[in-house]
């Protein structure tokens, strides 16, 4: 899928996809995601929905849903480029995903964030977890180098 606006294009195509470029934010300024490897990099893509956002054919942005395409679906490593942020592209991303039509259909989309709360309430539609004692999680030390 593709949506276009001036000067930027949002798509799901993973030919177009700049796996390094991916690979050096995650790993490199990415908080979440310092250190991942690049064959760690490249597994998640393969086994998720990816969004680029692009501007020509340079990508400036990127997110990942994590789906069992029938119910539920976590948004990941959500990224615009320092450079491009301001001008609503991150607004503009998390509307696309939510309107992909793979999303339409899931009971439950779930992410984490430290400091992103208002763009993806006001621009996903999501809301905060009120009884967080809900969800529960195991952490696994693992070795990924």
């Amino acid at each position: 899928m593709e949506w276009n606006r001036p000067l930027y294009t949002v798509s799901t195509d993973p030919a177009r996809l700049d796996v390094d470029l991916i690979h050096r934010f995650l790993s490199q300024e990415a908080f979440w995601a310092l250190g991942r490897p690049r064959e760690v990099v490249e597994r998640s893509l393969a086994n998720s929905l990816c969004f680029g956002v692009y501007q020509g054919s340079a990508q400036v942005g990127f997110c990942r849903l994590v789906t069992d395409h029938a119910t539920f679906g976590w948004l990941d490593d959500v990224f615009i480029l320092p450079e491009y942020r301001g001008q609503g592209l991150g607004k503009w991303l998390v509307a696309c995903v939510m309107s992909h039509p793979e999303v339409q259909g899931l009971q439950r989309v779930a992410l984490a964030t430290r400091d992103a709360h208002s763009l993806y309430i006001d621009y996903g539609g999501f809301t905060m977890l009120h009884k967080p004692d809900h969800w529960l999680e195991r952490k696994l030390t693992v070795n990924i180098r």
